[in-house]
């Protein structure tokens, strides 16, 4: 049952006549037959998009102002008004599903109606009265929502990516870093194809890990320099009609000098709103950043499997009990949940990927498909990261004893015999000790392959973990 049923309503007003509207909410006719006529799913648009979408009305209002377009009192109350919509004041005032018009129309009416509504009220006028402030001809001046609405996802995606996202990267990497220095000198046993191979210290090993985190932020940064070409004073099909001559340089000068980033207007605009190109390249940096959680996540899943019957080299936090019927019993439930939500990421790139390739000549109709799933991400993403740092990786532990005893008793320490006496001679130490149950030394001198002397001199694991440039 809808939530507004009972009244009591007011009359607004648009181009296709009257609408009943919710006395108490600030939204007008156009968002209101959007709620009615779109009640898709349960994916609202994301109020980071709402955030970036006033903050750039402000910045228009003012800019109108400056050319002369729209008197002082208009542009205090409008200024006003969306700035109280930026900071989160009026979320609830915000109803429409992301799955209305491809162009995201109907949530930039949504922000313009709130506004006017609010500026009206700010006036001293009723709400829907439209008579001191109106959605589009004050609010909506110099702009459509063929400029505005992408503009806005690129900058709600840069700044959720830059003020958190990266933030949370550089921590869980600078943890895992912390850990990779205090295992600098543990050596361990590596394994390829899931199977023993030649040793490593667990600092290499989580070292990797760290680095592979840094290598995913540095992409999402480089990503930014083209996010931050937005398409504003494009207006309907990129020919700027409706907008004065300098309203997007001074637009997005305000912009930059809010934001503290370099925002531009100079872009080529049919590109940028025929198709949004940026936004699927961003997307795709996310799911490659999702792509090294999944596999981090689970390579330490599988290094603390046991506690008794698996590897469980890693001992990791009891967070939480992990059966209902096996007591006692403590699963990698941080590893699991990291990874079913990077599985999630690397899917909802898809829906990016496709979403992005359906422009139509001079307009894309995927855009609040596009910004639904690059801000989630973004946001869950970052979550991910401060989760595994918080509750995994800071407590985090090494079983010593077993990592000693599995890198004692690996047949590919034999590796560093292969130059000595040669691969085959190598591989036979390594099959005799296997089917024998020997240790690679008992072998070694059972098959006369070498001395006793020359095997402790050359079967060093320690000194095999050396890098070589």
């Amino acid at each position: 049952m809808d939530q507004f049923l009972s009244g009591p309503w007011r009359l607004e007003s648009d181009s296709l006549g009257e609408v009943k509207v919710p006395a108490d909410r600030y939204w007008g006719a156009q968002t209101e037959r959007a709620r009615l006529m779109f009640q898709l799913g349960q994916d609202p648009i994301p109020t980071p998009l709402i955030h970036a979408i006033a903050i750039i009305k402000r910045a228009a209002v003012q800019t109108n102002n400056k050319l002369g377009l729209i008197d002082q009192a208009r542009c205090n109350w409008i200024s006003q008004a969306a700035q109280e919509v930026e900071i989160g004041k009026w979320d609830l005032q915000f109803p429409l599903s992301t799955w209305q018009s491809g162009s995201g129309t109907q949530t930039n009416m949504n922000v313009n109606e709130v506004i006017a509504n609010r500026a009206c009220e700010l006036a001293g006028e009723p709400l829907g009265t439209k008579n001191c402030v109106h959605p589009n001809d004050h609010v909506n001046k110099g702009q459509s929502t063929n400029d505005v609405f992408p503009s806005a996802i690129q900058l709600a995606s840069e700044r959720q990516q830059r003020l958190q996202l990266l933030p949370a990267i550089s921590d869980l990497a600078a943890s895992f870093e912390m850990k990779a220095a205090a295992w600098a000198d543990v050596v361990k046993i590596g394994r390829t194809h899931l199977q023993d191979a030649v040793p490593l210290t667990f600092g290499q090993e989580v070292g990797g890990w760290a680095a592979q985190l840094r290598s995913a932020a540095s992409r999402i940064e480089a990503g930014f320099e083209e996010l931050r070409q937005i398409p504003l004073g494009g207006t309907a099909v990129g020919t700027g009609l409706g907008a004065k001559a300098g309203f997007a340089a001074a637009t997005c000068e305000l912009l930059s000098s809010w934001e503290g980033v370099n925002w531009s207007c100079n872009g080529n605009r049919f590109a940028l709103m025929g198709s949004h190109d940026a936004l699927v390249q961003q997307m795709a940096r996310l799911r490659l950043l999702a792509g090294a959680l999944h596999k981090i996540v689970n390579d330490i899943r599988l290094l603390a499997c046991g506690p008794r019957a698996g590897l469980a080299e890693l001992l990791l936090p009891a967070n939480e009990p992990g059966s209902s019927i096996m007591p006692g019993k403590v699963n990698p439930s941080q590893c699991e949940a990291v990874a079913m939500a990077t599985a999630q990421v690397m899917g909802l790139d898809q829906a990016v990927a496709i979403g992005g390739s359906g422009g139509h000549l001079q307009m894309n109709v995927y855009k609040p498909l596009i910004a639904l799933n690059l801000i989630r991400s973004g946001e869950l993403l970052s979550q991910c990261c401060y989760s595994l740092r918080v509750h995994l990786v800071e407590g985090m532990k090494l079983n010593i004893n077993k990592v000693e005893h599995y890198r004692d008793q690996s047949l590919m320490l034999v590796t560093a015999l292969a130059p000595v006496i040669g691969y085959d001679k190598a591989a036979k130490i390594a099959q005799h000790a296997h089917a024998e149950g020997l240790s690679l030394r008992e072998a070694a001198l059972a098959l006369d392959a070498i001395s006793a002397e020359a095997f402790d001199r050359n079967v060093n694991p320690k000194e095999m973990t050396a890098t070589q440039d």
